[in-house]
């Protein structure tokens, strides 16, 4: 991935699956799944355990046209860790100094922000997306007054959001939406894979009508 690719690959595809979970057999199992069902981003938390060597298996496992990056980013030595580790993306929970470091290396970053002020700071930071997050205790409306003074920065949303949710996010301005357990579930802990694959046939249709062309 290129740096300022991560817009428009969000807008393209809508969906960033979010990997976590206590077991890493569990946690590949389910990135392959998930690209294997169409779902082209993914995001392996490094709380879950050997996510490093999980992010490098899944790009040895990933067809052309998917990307995987490494969540829970916090310091410069996690940019480094999975810099080296083959993650073409990070994303944080807040702006934290992973986030300038993955603009010094060129790596593209989602940030987490709630605010206006957390938004700005971020995006000057270098992230190419600011993520809404907890986006479920803010809800479109919020999104929408995000946006009103802060157009130039492209907002995805984190934090229970389900399909539904999702629509109305992205019909509200998001570029798209990170998901973790309505999409993920349990599996990444060992939970049922066949349940994984059901829920990502149906965002990858929901994200295959509401993308945007790269």
């Amino acid at each position: 991935m290129d740096a300022g690719q991560l817009p428009a690959l969000v807008r393209a595809h809508r969906v960033m699956a979010i990997v976590r979970g206590t077991s890493q057999e569990a946690a590949l199992a389910t990135g392959k799944a998930l690209l294997d069902e169409g779902i082209r981003l993914i995001e392996i938390t490094l709380t879950t355990p050997g996510a490093l060597a999980t992010i490098g298996a899944l790009r040895h496992h990933a067809p052309e046209g998917t990307f995987v990056g490494a969540g829970t980013v916090l310091s410069v030595e996690d940019v480094a860790a999975v810099e080296k580790a083959g993650a073409q993306f990070i994303v944080t929970p807040a702006v934290v100094p992973a986030v300038a470091e993955a603009s010094r290396r060129s790596i593209p970053c989602a940030a987490g922000a709630f605010t206006a002020s957390e938004a700005y700071a971020a995006h000057a930071a270098g992230a190419e997306v600011v993520k809404l997050f907890p986006a479920s205790a803010a809800g479109p409306g919020y999104l929408k007054a995000l946006r009103d003074p802060l157009p130039h920065i492209p907002f995805m949303v984190v934090g229970g959001v389900g399909l539904e949710e999702a629509r109305a996010f992205v019909a509200a301005g998001a570029i798209g939406a990170g998901v973790g357990g309505p999409l993920v579930g349990d599996a990444a802990s060992g939970g049922s894979l066949e349940a994984l694959r059901d829920r990502a046939r149906s965002f990858v249709a929901w994200a295959e009508q509401a993308g945007e062309p790269l």
